[in-house]
């Protein structure tokens, strides 16, 4: 039996944020502005990739750039199961997993199409009503939404 491995470039500090869903990839590079042409930092993104847990998989290597918890979470609006690893010294010092806020601002767009945030220039805000389930309702209209449906601002 043919053994293949697949090789990605180490990265010396830094953040991997792996487990990402592939057809979820680009949203999460758009929610942490790592299209932006103004971006620092080394940025290596492997797409599609096989995973045993998931079938598929997509990853992000970022050189020297760590995140704060509350950057991180709003991944789980995207892809909640994503792992987070620190990297210091090509080692792992740390792990971590998303949590869901109870609070969404300016990054999920209100499905409702007479919401005032989708006529006036105002940020969205919602409320997590069923983490279990990803529902979330929108502050201004009380609209609800599965995150599994939403589109971002």
């Amino acid at each position: 039996m043919k053994r293949q491995e697949l090789m990605v470039a180490a990265i010396k500090n830094g953040t991997v944020i792996d487990h990402i869903p592939s057809n979820k990839l680009f949203q999460v590079v758009r929610l942490l502005h790592l299209e932006d042409k103004n971006v620092e930092p080394e940025v290596m993104i492997g797409y599609n990739l096989p995973s045993k847990k998931m079938g598929n998989k997509s990853i992000i290597k970022i050189s020297e750039k760590f995140f704060t918890d509350a950057e991180l979470n709003v991944l789980s609006v995207v892809a909640p199961n994503v792992t987070l690893c620190v990297i210091r010294d090509y080692e792992v010092v740390e792990k971590k997993c998303v949590t869901l806020p109870q609070e969404i601002i300016g990054i999920v767009k209100c499905g409702n199409p007479k919401c005032i945030t989708n006529n006036e220039p105002m940020s969205t805000h919602f409320h997590v009503t069923d983490s279990k389930h990803g529902i979330i309702q929108c502050k201004y209209c009380e609209k609800e939404q599965k995150l599994d449906t939403i589109k971002l601002v």
